[in-house]
C-alpha cells in the first residue's frame, strides 16, 4: 500500500467555501479530486469539508462521539432546484460488511469493527440529513469517475 495522500486545498473560488478556505485538508486522492470539482463547477453554490459533526453512538463502546463528515456541499441540480448534500468518501472495499472468515484474525476483527462503526456513522448522518431535507451519500473510487452527476440518482451509492 502507498504512502496516503494528504495536504491543503487551496480553492480558487474561496468564496464558495463556507469556512476558512486556509485550513482545508484532503486526505486521499480522492477528497482531493472531489474538491477540486467542487470548486470549479459554477453548480456548486457553497461547500464545506469536516466543518460541522453528527453526533453518533458506537458500537464498540457504546459511548457517543462525533463524525465529521467529508462534505457539506449545496448545489443547483438540473432542474435549478438548489440541494443540500453530505457526502462521505470511502473505497468500495469498505462500503459493504467484511466477508465472514472462520479465522478470527486481527484484519478481519479490525474490518468488522470499521464496518460497525462506518455503519452507525452512516445511520446517524442519514437521519440527521433526512430531519433537515437534506441527502446522504456515500461516494468511492468508482463514483468519482461520474462526479458531475452527484445532484442526480444515478450510480451514486448510499
Amino acid at each position: 500500500m502507498g504512502k496516503p495522500h494528504k495536504g491543503f486545498f487551496k480553492p480558487r473560488n474561496a468564496k464558495k467555501y463556507k469556512g476558512d478556505p486556509t485550513k482545508i485538508i484532503y486526505r486521499s486522492s480522492w477528497e482531493c479530486r472531489f474538491m477540486m470539482y467542487l470548486d470549479a463547477n459554477p453548480n456548486i453554490l457553497q461547500w464545506a469539508s469536516e466543518e460541522f459533526s453528527i453526533p453518533y453512538m458506537s458500537p464498540i463502546d457504546g459511548k457517543i462521539h462525533r463524525y465529521f463528515p467529508d462534505f457539506w456541499v449545496k448545489i443547483k441540480d438540473t432542474e435549478g432546484n438548489i440541494k443540500t448534500l453530505v457526502v462521505e468518501i470511502k473505497p468500495k472495499v469498505q462500503m459493504q460488511p467484511p466477508t465472514p472468515s472462520k479465522k478470527r484474525t486481527k484484519r478481519y476483527i479490525s474490518e468488522v469493527a470499521a464496518w460497525g462503526i462506518n455503519s452507525a456513522k452512516w445511520k446517524a448522518a442519514s437521519q440527521y440529513c433526512l430531519d433537515r431535507k437534506w441527502d446522504f451519500k456515500v461516494l468511492n473510487e468508482h463514483d468519482l469517475g461520474i462526479v458531475n452527476d452527484i445532484s442526480g440518482n444515478s450510480q451514486v451509492s448510499r
